[in-house]
């Protein structure tokens, strides 16, 4: 891998996404709407809000991200650009890294605005610190953004691109705990949650809201986000086509 070629892909994802403020908008603005209206959902509750408020604030970004990114790449194969770019002396390895850094990029700006917004707008009330909150929400939309990348390379349009968010995205969703605790499922499902990286998300976020330091389930949680992040990135650059047939 080249870090001046992957910076020159990155530059240009980012000159490409400051031309379209609605993606922009999905991106930063969408988990912002989404963690304020949890917030008066549960207004007559807010003790709810803060068990769940958390768990979410890095639920909504993996989300946004996923979409945005799978979308954003698969536009670019389907248009030839994919084909175009890696004609020249362009890894696939660059390219996918370049991708990762932009969107990344916007994934701090994306996970700072929302949980700014969560703790000092909202009042949503964590035990333990922001900076460890931001982390893991930060780790979430990275990780949004792995597999987004990386579903990409199996749709042949955009909208194949959305059908993977139910078979990506909800059964993580639904057995990640934020409904119920993981230990409470039927074994089987205990066992597929455990193999799940947004169970580890929502565990890590869990961390933060209960305790006030750092504790060793939180690293643990932290770090298999992060290396589930980077497997899926690598899984991307291998299976990256130049086009869709």
């Amino acid at each position: 891998m080249n870090g001046s070629r992957t910076l020159a892909t990155a530059a240009r994802v980012l000159r490409q996404l400051r031309h379209d403020p609605r993606t922009i908008a999905l991106m930063l603005l969408v988990p912002i709407l989404m963690i304020t209206l949890l917030r008066y959902v549960f207004d007559g509750s807010p003790g709810t809000f803060d068990s769940i408020g958390a768990s979410l604030l890095g639920i909504f970004p993996l989300i946004t991200m996923f979409l945005v990114t799978s979308i954003a790449t698969l536009r670019e194969r389907t248009s030839g650009t994919l084909e175009r770019l890696l004609a020249m002396p362009l890894g696939k390895a660059d390219l996918i890294a370049g991708y990762a850094l932009a969107f990344g990029a916007l994934a701090v700006v994306q996970s700072a605005l929302a949980t700014a917004a969560a703790l000092w707008v909202l009042g949503l009330d964590v035990t333990g610190s922001p900076w460890l909150l931001l982390l893991v929400a930060l780790l979430d939309a990275l990780l949004g953004t792995a597999l987004g990348l990386f579903v990409s390379a199996f749709a042949a349009s955009e909208f194949q691109a959305v059908q993977f968010m139910p078979a990506v995205i909800f059964p993580q969703l639904l057995l990640c705990g934020l409904f119920t605790p993981r230990d409470t499922m039927q074994p089987a499902l205990e066992a597929v949650s455990d193999v799940l990286p947004m169970s580890y998300a929502v565990d890590g976020m869990n961390e933060v809201l209960r305790h006030t330091d750092m504790t060793a389930a939180f690293l643990r949680d932290v770090l298999v986000v992060a290396a589930c992040a980077l497997l899926v990135l690598t899984l991307g650059a291998a299976t990256l086509r130049r086009r869709t047939a």
